[in-house]
């Protein structure tokens, strides 16, 4: 038997390095539509239904490439297990199947180091089954996060596995597209919870309330982190500048995009705060490198795979919107690109503000998924698009 298990990680491997493989996605049409495996270089992809292989087998075994590994994936690893059983009947030679299924996709974090030489380490952990990253300070053997996802697990190893302690960790906002693992780690180290009190007000969360300007330090020297308000994504919204080079800007800006203020109901108010904060974001130094929360696509990725702009070329990217005069023609542009948030996002509020308890299984379901958080020109050119069909 030639089958084998395979983990996401090297899935993300293989992809990343070009390997010539084609994914096998046995799930069914909408959901392989609403959530799949993507990659930076292009790659052999395949759908074809576990129930179809079960009914239709021969005519299904035809249709996947023969001529490459086959890498097959699924909701939670059983099916892709039952069709990587079928093709290894049919003489295929080189067949795995992803462990956990599509989930540990979903919630897989991607470590890069952003100042390779310095004298402290700042990483990436990029989430490429949400197109979000979340961020890690570490400073001799103490340990700071921004926007840790739910894969707990994943900080904790990686705090052991580079011997430092989990000091601090900061939500830049109340998120709505994911939950939220600041208050895992804060429960299960002991971590301080830092966040906005104009986004966590009303949460059943122990957190120390974020000073607007504040320097927040490690215990020996080190990088110095500030907080700066910045409300209009959310009321709350907060980005965080680490050792004056970097800007954590968290839903605010993008690379190629702004945050949308629309999210909670308060299109007009939110719209104003946000134009007020572009333009104090414009006025920081040119060199100063945004390291958003979410990405738009695998092009706005350097050639590191990473997720990092300087703000003159995020100035430059989005020079229209950067460029609006006022706050009536932002509104404009908000509303003329707004499209419907996923209804999960109310509830995944809830959760995150402690407000509302859900089982591991339905935070999986809730969790998965890409972000919808961007205000961009593509929802009107869809508008467009629609209106002449």
């Amino acid at each position: 038997m030639s089958i084998f298990k395979f983990t996401a990680a090297e899935l993300y491997t293989w992809l990343t390095t070009k390997e010539d493989i084609v994914v096998l996605d046995v799930r069914n049409k909408v959901d392989f539509g609403r959530f799949k495996v993507e990659s930076p270089y292009s790659f052999a992809m395949q759908n074809i239904s576990y129930f179809d292989f079960m009914e239709i087998e021969d005519e299904c075994v035809a249709k996947v490439f023969n001529n490459k590994p086959v890498r097959i994936v699924c909701a939670k690893e059983g099916s892709a297990k039952f069709v990587a059983e079928i093709l290894d009947r049919h003489g295929f030679k080189d067949v795995g199947y992803l462990e956990g299924g599509i989930k540990s996709w979903g919630n897989l974090l991607v470590p890069v180091l952003l100042n390779p030489g310095e004298s402290y380490q700042f990483y990436q952990f990029i989430r490429p089954g949400k197109a979000s990253s979340s961020y890690g300070l570490k400073n001799g053997d103490e340990l700071m996060l921004f926007d840790p996802s739910r894969n707990t697990d994943f900080y904790l190893e990686f705090a052991k596995g580079n011997k430092c302690k989990l000091i601090k960790t900061f939500e830049t906002h109340l998120q709505a597209d994911y939950i939220a693992g600041s208050r895992s780690l804060a429960e299960k180290t002991g971590a301080e919870f830092l966040a906005n009190s104009n986004d966590f007000s009303g949460a059943k969360i122990d957190y120390t309330k974020l000073q607007d300007g504040a320097i927040y330090n490690f215990s020996q020297p080190g990088p110095p982190v500030q907080c700066i308000f910045t409300p209009g994504h959310t009321p709350g919204s907060t980005s965080f500048i680490i050792d004056d080079q970097y800007m954590i800007t968290g839903d605010t800006i993008f690379i190629q995009s702004i945050g949308r203020p629309d999210l909670g109901g308060q299109v007009e108010a939110w719209s104003d705060k946000l134009f007020e904060t572009i333009q104090k974001l414009k006025e920081y130094k040119d060199e100063m490198i945004i390291l958003p929360g979410h990405y738009m696509s695998w092009e706005e990725a350097n050639d590191k795979l990473a997720f990092v702009s300087t703000l003159s070329e995020t100035k430059a990217y989005n020079k229209d919107i950067y460029a609006i005069p006022d706050k009536s023609s932002f509104l404009d542009f908000i509303k003329n690109n707004m499209r419907k948030q996923p209804d999960e996002y109310a509830v995944i509020r809830l959760i995150n503000a402690n407000l509302e308890q859900v089982d591991d299984a339905k935070a999986e379901e809730l969790d998965l998924g890409k972000n919808e958080c961007a205000a961009t020109a593509y929802a009107a050119k869809q508008k467009a698009s629609e209106a002449s069909s």
